[in-house]
């Protein structure tokens, strides 16, 4: 006869196997515009460019935002402030970048702070587009669709912006100065027209050059 003990003792394991499997792991949502990404623009540019496979369709890899602060690089407040901005809007925090040399007519230090950078990729990186492309630009004044001539003949593309206050995160009556930075969108197209047909689909709007 088998031993009751036995049985007792092999019970709790097979409950614990049972709840172990009933528990859901929870779902990473992706960010709106990589969902667009993924769902629409991938499709897309597979049908107009005859893809044949996935990995063949261009992408985005990181975007690069870089702020010159040279103007305050001697007051460290005005300087902290700007690079808290730019966290502020890049959801990040950017590194500070230095002066790799002396430069007496600019009174530049080797080592001097001089600007800020950051580097996104992922979901913040996403985010920030979306961010750039569906809120920050509309509130251009007078916009209308930022140049298709900017790429580099190497698949990334490069655009200046002139003031912060674009951005919904920056409150106007806390800004010190109004102030601008670079935004370097960097793919993994092989050329500058498929990178333009990228940026297209995902929504960049660009004017007619």
């Amino acid at each position: 006869m088998e031993d009751k003990n036995n049985q007792v003792a092999k019970e709790p394991a097979t409950d614990v196997v049972k709840t172990t499997a009933k528990k859901s792991v929870k779902k990473v949502e992706k960010p709106r515009l990589q969902e667009f990404y993924l769902k629409s623009v991938v499709p897309a540019l597979m049908k107009a460019n005859g893809y044949k496979n996935i990995n063949e369709v261009p992408n985005i890899n990181k975007i690069v935002i870089n702020a010159g602060l040279g103007d305050v690089k001697d007051n460290q407040k005005s300087f902290g402030q700007a690079v808290d901005e730019l966290g502020l809007i890049t959801g990040q925090k950017p590194v500070v970048t230095t002066a790799k040399k002396a430069v007496a007519n600019f009174k530049l230090r080797a080592g001097m702070k001089i600007g800020a950078k950051v580097t996104l990729r992922g979901k913040t990186m996403w985010e920030f587009l979306d961010r750039l492309i569906s809120i920050a630009l509309p509130r251009v004044r007078d916009f209308r669709g930022i140049s298709s001539k900017s790429f580099d003949g190497k698949g990334n593309y490069s655009m200046g912006i002139r003031e912060q206050l674009i951005f919904p995160e920056i409150d106007y009556d806390k800004i010190e100065k109004v102030r601008g930075f670079d935004i370097c969108v960097v793919t993994s197209a092989k050329t500058d027209a498929e990178a333009k047909a990228l940026l297209d689909e995902i929504g960049m709007p660009f004017r007619k050059d």
